[in-house]
C-alpha cells in the first residue's frame, strides 16, 4: 500500500487517482498528525511512502524519519523548494527521489516503477555478500564493513556505492552515475554534488595510498 502525504487536495486525489489506476492501494493523508496516526497503528502495510515536504503541523522530513526508523521503504518527496541543500538533505535522510511541483503525474509513476524495480533487485540478492579487499558488503543487510568495522553510509552514499558495485571495473560518467542513483535524469544535481560524493565515499572506504574508486580523465569514475 502506498502512503500519500499531501495537504492540496487536488494534488493529493489525482495522485491516488493515478496510483489507483496502476493497480496500487492508496492511502491518503492531508496532515501529519493523521499519518504518524495510521503509522503508528500498525493497521496498514505500507511499501512506498509519497511526501509533501511542506505541511500545515509539520513537515516531510520528520515523517520520513519516522517511516525509515520502522522498514526500509522507497520514500519520495514532493515539494515546491528545489534548492540543492533540501535535495541532498532529503536524500541523506533515507528519500529515494525528490520531485518538484508542479510535476507531470506520469513522470511520478515513472520514477515510483524504477524504485520499485530498484528495490527488488536489491532484495533478490536476498543475504549474499561481497569481499573487496578489506571492505565487506551485506547485501541483505544494506551494510558496508571496513576491516570488520561498519562504516556508516547514507542512503545515496550507500545507492553510488551500489552503482559503482554493479559496473566493476567499468569507466562511468558523471551522468551515469546519477542515472544509476535516481534512475532519472538528475538534473536538479550539479557536478560539484555528485563530487561531494565520491569524496565522502573514498574518506570513508579508502586506505591511504590505496585508491578503491579511481579518476578516469576525461571520462568518468571507475571501482578498482
Amino acid at each position: 500500500m502506498f502512503l500519500v502525504l499531501e495537504d492540496d487536495s487536488t494534488i493529493g486525489y489525482g495522485i491516488k487517482y493515478s496510483l489507483n489506476q496502476e493497480g496500487f492501494e492508496v492511502l491518503l493523508c492531508t496532515d501529519c498528525k493523521t499519518a504518524i496516526e495510521r503509522l503508528d497503528s500498525g493497521a496498514d502495510n505500507i511499501d512506498f511512502a509519497i511526501l509533501d515536504l511542506t505541511l500545515p503541523d509539520g513537515n516531510g522530513y520528520d515523517i520520513c524519519k519516522r517511516i525509515k526508523s520502522q522498514a526500509d521503504i522507497p520514500v519520495i518527496f514532493l515539494t515546491a523548494c528545489d534548492e540543492e541543500v533540501n535535495v541532498v538533505m532529503g536524500l541523506d535522510m533515507g528519500a529515494d527521489d525528490y520531485i518538484t511541483k508542479p510535476f507531470r503525474v506520469r513522470e511520478l509513476i515513472s520514477r515510483i516503477k524504477s524504485i520499485i524495480r530498484r528495490y527488488e533487485r536489491s532484495n533478490n540478492m536476498g543475504g549474499s555478500k561481497l569481499q573487496i579487499k578489506d571492505i565487506t558488503v551485506d547485501f541483505g543487510a544494506g551494510k558496508v564493513y571496513k576491516e570488520g568495522r561498519e562504516i556508516i553510509l547514507t542512503a545515496l552514499e550507500y545507492r553510488l556505492f551500489l552503482t559503482f558495485l554493479n559496473n566493476r571495473g567499468q569507466v562511468l560518467s558523471r551522468n551515469q552515475l546519477l542515472s544509476g542513483i535516481w534512475d532519472v535524469s538528475g538534473d536538479y544535481v550539479n557536478d560539484n554534488t555528485l563530487t561531494v560524493y565520491i569524496k565522502r565515499l573514498r574518506e570513508k572506504l579508502e586506505t591511504d595510498g590505496e585508491k578503491l574508486i579511481e579518476t578516469v580523465r576525461g571520462r568518468g569514475y571507475r571501482l578498482n
